[in-house]
């Protein structure tokens, strides 16, 4: 029988196997990778001295095909888990440890991911996984592949309960790819991580194209092409840094609402540049993202998808302390008309609002919906009926400011009136009608004006007869569709009220198991 002194020690080994994971040598070659280790990577997550783990001492069961004499059952099992708090609040997290069997799957590290989740769900806090691992453990057979079933359920059950964020930090790759394509946001880093469902190797084989693995399935890939990657690091360090900075804009679950801060920042601030910073032409293009720093706290936007449809900005800032989602149009951008992958985009990004009661604030100049052949066989129709499924859909607060162009069925869709949004204000520079003046003049006077001894004088004062008359704010004011016209430079603090106002807000929907969106 052992000592309690022998038992001690013996512990105490274990706990430093546990922490030095694959050993040394491999652990070097992680840094040397410029990558973190996995439990580096967790304790920097977290507040100082915050991290609980749990399992530390979980070895994998197999112990043939593939494997030494002992089986090579590190501590761990390639799978660091447990809690940590980011400002004092409880976070659940697991970090797959490259360093021990690449960190790859197996059936008792799957079932370490599955028990955080568990707990995250019934202590109703987020859940972080930070991904490093070539895949399915092969030497467990079907046993691995359940363990990634068994993970997807529980990210599907979690979706709209509590916030999901996955870190890429190295390979994702197969079957492995699905659990972050799950979760709510997806990081990557650049340099060391990749994502894909089959590697160049196979394509080269059955397609015959040749493709490197980071122009497949790197972060600069997923981010401005396929967006699968929500946010972009710069190493590990700054992904960590990003999580804990979205973690800040989120509740810890659903029934929650975000934290809100102190703010610095003068409630009533004015800024005179709004009031000149559309430009007089309007075709002349300007960056939104200008007016919403100007508008928001501390000119902070954390923006998601910022490569990604670029025409559709999206991401969270504060207004009075309070954290909101943001919604634009990019005139700066294929002049802010709404595409497929835009739609998508916002989309996605309103309906994870309304899952976590973060209120929606949408900045709108749109000419309309991208036309083409392209976008047509491509389902514009389907993808554009997303996002206006998501803004009619959502019942938390939600508020829209017109800034220039309003056009045709895309001003239904940008949260307008119409769909139950709370308040609705323009700019003096707003133009809301079913198409521009000069697409307008075209349908309605081309026989006569093809007929018209000095055409563009006749045409020069048709355009501006029907700008008088619709392309402006003041006929919708006149209809109720929009509440006021304000000074462009008293956005922050009208936007302030607003949200103030309808920050107890109740709205419901029918009773039913849930809609059908046009996916």
């Amino acid at each position: 029988m052992r000592t309690i002194e022998e038992r001690i020690r013996h512990l105490d080994g274990l706990r430093r196997a546990a922490r030095l994971g694959g050993g040394e040598a491999r652990l070097k070659k992680q840094h040397e990778a410029g990558k973190l280790s996995a439990r580096e990577r967790v304790e920097l997550l977290g507040d100082p001295g915050s991290f609980e783990e749990t399992d530390p001492f979980v070895v994998h069961r197999c112990r043939d095909f593939g494997m030494d004499a002992d089986g090579n059952t590190v501590p761990g099992d390639g799978v660091v888990a447990g809690a940590v708090r980011v400002e004092g609040r409880p976070v659940f997290v697991f970090a797959q440890d490259f360093t021990v069997f690449g960190g790859s799957l197996s059936e008792t590290n799957a079932a370490k991911v599955c028990k955080v989740m568990d707990l995250a769900m019934r202590a109703g806090a987020p859940v972080v996984g930070l991904n490093d691992s070539g895949g399915a453990r092969i030497q467990e057979g079907v046993a691995s592949l359940a363990g990634y079933a068994d993970i997807f359920l529980r990210n599907t059950l979690a979706s709209g309960v509590v916030p999901q964020l996955s870190a890429i930090m190295g390979p994702c790759a197969g079957g492995a790819v699905y659990s972050p394509a799950i979760t709510d946001f997806v990081l990557m880093v650049r340099g060391t991580a990749s994502m894909f469902v089959t590697g160049p190797d196979v394509i080269k084989s059955v397609t015959h194209e040749e493709v490197t693995k980071e122009a497949l399935g790197g972060a600069e890939t997923h981010a401005s092409v396929s967006g699968v990657a929500h946010v972009v690091a710069d190493s590990d360090a700054d992904c960590i840094l990003k999580i804990r900075t979205l973690l800040g804009f989120l509740p810890s679950n659903n029934r929650q609402d975000p934290p809100r801060r102190e703010c610095a920042d003068p409630l009533d601030r004015e800024d005179a540049e709004l009031d000149t910073l559309v430009p007089a032409s309007p075709n002349q293009p300007y960056d939104i993202k200008d007016v919403i720093r100007r508008v928001v706290d501390d000119g902070e936007l954390f923006e998601i998808h910022a490569d990604f449809a670029r025409n559709l900005v999206v991401g969270f800032a504060r207004l009075g302390g309070r954290p909101v989602g943001i919604v634009a149009n990019q005139p700066d951008f294929l002049a802010g008309v709404l595409d497929i992958d835009s739609s998508t985009k916002g989309a996605r990004f309103v309906r994870f609002c309304d899952a976590f009661n973060v209120p929606l604030v949408t900045f709108e100049d749109v000419p309309g919906f991208l036309p083409g052949t392209q976008q047509e066989f491509g389902g514009i129709i389907r993808h554009g009926a997303k996002l206006l499924y998501a803004f009619a859909e959502a019942t938390v607060p939600k508020v829209t400011v017109i800034t220039r162009k309003a056009y045709g069925g895309a001003y239904c869709v940008m949260s307008s009136k119409h769909i139950r949004t709370d308040f609705n204000y323009a700019w003096p520079t707003a133009e809301i009608a079913v198409m521009g003046p000069e697409g307008a003049v075209n349908v309605l006077y081309g026989r006569e004006l093809a007929r018209s001894a000095d055409p563009a004088t006749d045409r020069r004062a048709k355009v501006e007869e029907y700008q008088d008359l619709f392309a402006n704010p003041y006929v919708a004011a006149q209809k109720g569709y929009v509440d006021d016209v304000i000074f462009p430079r008293t956005t922050r603090r009208r936007l302030i009220r607003a949200l103030d106002l309808i920050e107890n807000k109740r709205d419901v929907l029918p009773p039913k198991k849930h809609g059908n969106m046009p996916l």
